[in-house]
């Protein structure tokens, strides 16, 4: 570091880092608009990259990052760092055949590395708003920035939810239900979990943020204390400074894999307490019944299906799909509890179809069951404004959590969505009105012209199910997308599975912002293959329409 003040040319953008070492200040070129970055979360981002991926083979020649410099933007600008982070927060969330691994990468190989992250990045939960891959080849810090630290939000919170954790319901609050507590984001679980150990060691203290809560580090020292009290003595400096660095030495004593300084707890950086608060959870939550009664008493999985439906593939496509919306407000987490009192299904509605919604029908809190069916009847009413199927649905089927009927709603909103931009993109071709025929007709055509003879009937076509068609497809967009020699041609369920997971990444790589799983593939899920092909479409049309403007 400098001691006082640098300008630094990179990438077509001027940093100013100035003396208080806390922020950067980008100034780009076009406009000279001006963006500030934390250092601090470049640099502690940079170590937890190092950390975790420091012994993939395919990464000797990127890392370990220099956290002191610009190498977490210099360095990701292939985009193989941030396809393998995913990866991390969501295990084989690309496929690695799909991956460019070239040392040296032309413009080509670097966008569809990018372009394969942005798109599996939105299929995990994240929400991209206003990056495209040339923003990541660029290294625009503070959109890099922004990535990262939602894909590790979601590395590290990914697993706190009641499914994995039942010990989780000694949290619920008087009068709370297990449907209440699975509403609750796990951000909020955390400062939940922070208060019961707190609350156990007979501490006043109760943190109701991750920012100034806990910057004097008394928190930190309470709760690693009861989590492990051989190896966390309670903290008695009176140096903030010090108190803060004891605490993070207490947290990695216990196993905890923290990335944070001691400065960053004592600044209350809220990403960086948030990051560390969830690695210790992670690491030894403490939470543990009196007894198999207590137990029994307190959590009844199998009532709430959590293993079943609320896993199920169908739920975190649509809850994905919802969340990559980008709609103010809304991130759904748990679809069917978080659906029930109608407010997200409404604020779906008005993305879908903007000017529909009348909001001043809409009860935004709802705090009475009766509040929450008439929210479910708007719901309706809105679905039959729409022209969905409404049969025998009423708002209170929505308010008592019909898992059937919630993702056959969703479905339909999902399907318009799709259809609308699809014909948005089309209408410079003169196609408008677009349905499932329109969409076949157009895979078969666009397959043909590459000189290929394969067809398929519809979406329910069994042929589809190893993927070669899709392929086909993707390969009729873009020749350099798929290589054929990793495409099994054996008609196994194994091999079957192979391909449609690379035929996914691949799609993802042309631009295609596809939801659906390898098994949707394979077992031929109609809706979803409907999905999938009119997202292949759309990106043909993007492709079409830049090449024309170029």
């Amino acid at each position: 570091h400098e001691s006082n003040r640098i300008n630094q040319k990179m990438s077509g953008f001027t940093l100013d880092r100035k003396q208080s070492e806390k922020s950067m200040k980008i100034t780009t070129g076009a406009g000279n608009a001006s963006h500030t970055f934390s250092e601090e979360e470049k640099e502690a981002f940079s170590e937890h990259i190092n950390h975790c991926l420091s012994t993939d083979p395919d990464l000797q020649k990127l890392l370990p990052l220099d956290s002191s410099t610009m190498d977490l933007f210099d360095k990701s600008t292939n985009g193989l760092v941030m396809c393998k982070l995913i990866n991390l927060a969501q295990f084989d969330a690309i496929d690695e055949r799909a991956m460019n691994k070239q040392e040296t990468m032309n413009v080509y190989q670097k966008t569809e590395n990018q372009n394969l992250a942005l798109n599996a990045a939105k299929a995990i939960g994240c929400q991209i708003i206003n990056i495209g891959a040339q923003d990541l080849i660029e290294g625009r810090p503070h959109l890099v920035l922004g990535l990262v630290w939602q894909v590790i939000k979601i590395q590290l919170l990914s697993q706190i939810s009641l499914r994995n954790i039942p010990e989780l319901a000694l949290l619920l609050e008087d009068d709370e239900t297990l449907a209440d507590f699975l509403k609750l984001h796990p951000e909020l679980i955390l400062l939940r979990w922070l208060n019961y150990h707190l609350a156990k060691a007979g501490s006043e203290r109760r943190v109701k943020n991750f920012g100034s809560d806990l910057c004097d580090s008394e928190v930190y020292s309470i709760v690693l204390n009861r989590l492990d009290p051989s190896r966390c003595a309670l903290i008695n400096d009176e140096s903030l400074l010090a108190r803060a660095g004891k605490a993070i030495n207490n947290a990695k004593a216990i196993g905890a894999d923290v990335f944070l300084k001691p400065k960053d707890i004592c600044d209350g950086n809220k990403k960086l307490n948030t990051s560390m608060v969830a690695q210790l959870f992670n690491t030894n939550h403490g939470l543990k019944f009196e007894s198999e009664r207590k137990r029994m008493s307190l959590v009844d999985i199998s009532a709430l299906n959590i293993d079943d439906v609320g896993d199920s593939r169908e739920e975190r496509v649509f809850r994905m799909w919802i969340n990559s919306l980008n709609i103010e407000n809304l991130y759904i987490n748990n679809l069917f509890t978080e659906c029930r009192d109608g407010v997200a299904l409404i604020k779906v509605i008005d993305r879908v179809r903007p000017g529909l919604v009348i909001w001043k029908r809409v009860n935004m809190e709802p705090k009475s069951r009766f509040k929450e069916v008439e929210n479910g009847n708007y719901v309706v009413d809105l679905g039959k404004m729409l022209k969905f199927s409404m049969i025998n649905v009423g708002g209170l089927d929505i308010v008592d959590g019909n898992k059937k009927l919630i993702l056959a709603i969703i479905w339909q909103l999902m399907r318009m969505y799709i259809l609308a931009v699809l014909s948005e993109l089309a209408v410079k071709q003169n196609i408008s009105d677009i349905g499932d025929d329109h969409i076949v007709a157009w895979a078969n055509e666009k397959v043909k012209s590459a000189g290929k003879t394969s067809k398929m009937r519809n979406f329910k076509d069994s042929s589809l199910k190893n993927s070669i068609f899709l392929l086909e497809l993707v390969t009729a967009i873009e020749p350099r997308a798929v290589d054929w020699e990793v495409v099994k041609r054996t008609d196994t369920h194994e091999d079957n599975m192979l391909n449609a997971k690379y035929l996914i990444s691949c799609a993802r790589k042309i631009g295609a912002c596809v939801f659906l799983t390898p098994e949707d593939v394979v077992e031929v899920k109609s809706k979803m293959v409907m999905t999938f092909v009119s997202e292949v479409w759309s990106a043909c049309l993007k492709k079409e329409a830049y090449e024309s403007s170029s």
